[in-house]
């Protein structure tokens, strides 16, 4: 058995008295050495800091302390306010599995910048930065938007107002705090368009005010704020291989994204779907397929522009030579590549109850999908869009290429 005990900046002083007697108390201590330095030398007690690299030494150290089978209080770890946020906590559950490790929190960094900020936690976005790229933030811009952002170093808060400004949020107020709770605890608060410090204390965390979108900012990212799918063309890079904002929004109701689901992206052409299934739903994640490099390129490039690189996989491949390396999916979206052998696939990797839809804009493929739904059931749609454009003096409905989509659960009729 493990203790992990979160402390803050203040250190020691800080701790509540079951969690002081618990570091005070143990035969071995484990941290990182800036938390070992909070509290006090024992006699007798051995202090070991975390490997580096840390996930490549840790099982290592863990074996060599006797970590899972311990007597409690013997085996200590230190780790920041709450060791569930962005922590070791978590890695350490991975590791040894939840009845091996008691969670103690402290007072996290983030409660602390609420409490400065006078920010209910219901109203309140936590966002890390902490070794991830600083587009991530993207995908939680939205006006009146209130985030904490947890920054990797004192380079992070420059990083982010840039970031801000060049998307057109540069009114967005920002206030840095670092050394929360501590004796060097500071702060500054400028707007991300007049942001001007190059770099602060490492140990910093970001509060975001997100305001309107300016005038500045492209009608595409203006478009694109907000959680409902079927953001506008414009806002992804293509080619013209892309479901068009109407048809994605049904096939992204039909595919119904759930927190921590996994959608396979077949014939991933721009990567619309996808993307606006990973912004649908916390740890919503995507295999997305696609043979065309450049294509595949394209999607890479939408992620990142939509904040969610790191929950999306590009996979360079024509769609059923790709499928054995793939994790379950808990719905499939085909956008091109249709053949009876890949449905077939599909429909034996998908888990049950999960979801698949697919498109055909074809004579050949539409054959296909009625195929289909006379083998599996579902609910087969031909969606038909018209919009009023200009015809001379007039105005007149000019259509849409028509769609077959055909949509199924495992499972169900």
């Amino acid at each position: 058995m493990i203790d992990v005990v979160g402390i803050g900046d203040g250190g020691e002083a800080e701790l509540s008295p079951q969690s002081r007697a618990l570091v005070m108390g143990a035969r071995t201590l484990l941290g990182g050495r800036r938390h070992l330095d909070l509290v006090p030398d024992v006699p007798g007690q051995t202090r070991r800091p975390w490997p580096s690299p840390l996930r490549e030494g840790l099982a290592a150290l863990l074996a060599e302390v006797h970590a899972a089978d311990a007597p409690i209080g013997h085996v200590v770890a230190l780790a920041s306010g709450d060791p569930l946020r962005s922590g070791i906590g978590t890695t350490l559950i991975d590791l040894l599995g939840a009845g091996a490790v008691r969670v103690h929190p402290g007072l996290s960094s983030e409660t602390l910048a609420r409490a400065r900020m006078g920010w209910s936690a219901e109203q309140t976005t936590v966002v890390t930065l902490v070794g991830r790229s600083p587009d991530g933030v993207r995908r939680h811009l939205a006006p009146g938007a209130h985030l904490v952002v947890l920054c990797s170093d004192g380079n992070t808060p420059g990083v982010l107002a840039r970031l801000l400004t060049q998307q057109g949020w540069g009114a967005s107020l920002m206030t840095a705090w670092w050394h929360l709770g501590g004796a060097a605890e500071g702060s500054l608060r400028a707007s991300a368009a007049g942001w001007s410090a190059e770099r602060t204390a490492d140990l910093v965390l970001v509060c975001v005010e997100v305001s309107a979108v300016s005038a500045s900012a492209s009608p595409s990212t203006a478009a694109a704020v907000g959680p409902a799918p079927g953001r506008p063309e414009a806002s992804f890079e293509h080619d013209g291989q892309i479901s068009k904002r109407d048809v994605r929004a049904s096939a992204l109701a039909h595919l119904r994204p759930t927190p921590g689901g996994h959608l396979w992206d077949l014939g991933a052409g721009s990567g619309a779907v996808g993307i606006e299934w990973a912004l649908a739903a916390p740890g919503a994640s995507v295999s997305a397929v696609e043979r065309n490099a450049a294509r595949a390129e394209r999607i890479r490039s939408n992620a990142r522009e939509f904040g969610v690189v790191s929950d999306v996989t590009v996979v360079e491949s024509a769609s059923i030579d790709a499928l054995a390396d793939l994790p379950d999916p808990d719905a499939v979206f085909v956008g091109g590549g249709l053949s009876p052998a890949l449905i077939d696939a599909v429909r034996s990797r998908l888990r049950p109850g999960g979801r698949l839809v697919a498109h055909a804009v074809t004579l050949s493929t539409e054959a296909l999908l009625v195929g289909a739904q006379e083998r599996f059931g579902g609910e087969l749609t031909r969606i038909s869009i018209e919009r009023a454009t200009s015809l001379g003096e007039h105005v007149s409905w000019t259509p849409s290429r028509a769609v077959v989509q055909w949509s199924s659960t495992k499972g169900m009729p």
